[in-house]
């Protein structure tokens, strides 16, 4: 329990110093202590109402309306093959599609990207991105190898990366929940631990606020990576030994 008090704890923190981390961070340490669908359903009201919130406060800064519409419609697509994976993969898979996606993850993270996605290129792939990232959010419970990579690459000012984001993440949400409900995974007792998630989250996210401001993201970032490796080889050595 402690144990992932403190997870929730740091998610907040990174998720308001950088506008998202939430999910890289909570579903790899749930999944290692309990399983894969009880980690994404606890995220359900985090994942809904802490970018809600983070779509209100940067909705000045914006990609345009049509951009993001076709990227929350192709996640929600991804949302619905990927839940369908989560009800009919085994729960060995789907830890090994929570290291898979890490390890995709933290490749892309490490590796020295130095061109910037042009907006003209990236407008021609949005559908295809959106459609990866929704299916890793409904079968591992992290898009962000796919989403996250996406918004960063087009080197957005950070203003324009949170409210964006936050954008696709409520969107697939809200596709992922009666997905969810019909598959019997999020449960009432499910929802009532996705809630006392999202008020631990919400009080951490101030401090994050303040310390995004105040220090460089690699820190974060550095943080985030150090943490995933290890969580992926314990889930990895597991899976293995099972």
């Amino acid at each position: 329990m402690i144990i992932t008090l403190l997870t929730f704890v740091i998610a907040g923190i990174i998720k308001g110093a950088i506008g998202s981390g939430v999910p890289v961070v909570v579903v790899p340490v749930l999944t290692m202590l309990y399983d894969v669908k009880l980690a994404i359903a606890v995220l359900v009201a985090p994942n809904l109402f802490s970018n809600a919130l983070q779509v209100w406060q940067y909705r000045q800064h914006l990609l345009p309306l049509r951009f993001l519409l076709s990227f929350a419609v192709a996640g929600g697509a991804g949302i619905v093959l990927g839940t369908w994976g989560l009800v009919v993969l085994s729960p060995t898979l789907l830890s090994l599609g929570v290291a898979a996606a890490i390890l995709l993850y933290l490749i892309i993270k490490l590796a020295k990207r130095t061109a910037t996605l042009p907006f003209t290129v990236a407008k021609r792939i949005v559908l295809p991105v959106g459609l990866l990232a929704g299916v890793l959010q409904g079968a591992a419970g992290m898009s962000a190898p796919a989403s996250v990579t996406f918004l960063n690459a087009m080197q957005l000012e950070r203003r324009v990366f949170i409210g964006s984001i936050s954008v696709f993440f409520v969107a697939i949400t809200l596709v992922q929940i009666p997905a969810l409900l019909s598959a019997g995974i999020l449960t009432g007792e499910r929802t009532l631990y996705s809630l006392g998630a999202l008020l631990v989250i919400l009080a951490a996210m101030p401090i994050g606020a303040q310390l995004g401001r105040r220090l460089p993201h690699r820190w974060f970032d550095n943080l985030i990576m150090c943490l995933l490796a290890s969580i992926a080889l314990k889930i990895i050595l597991d899976a293995l030994l099972t």
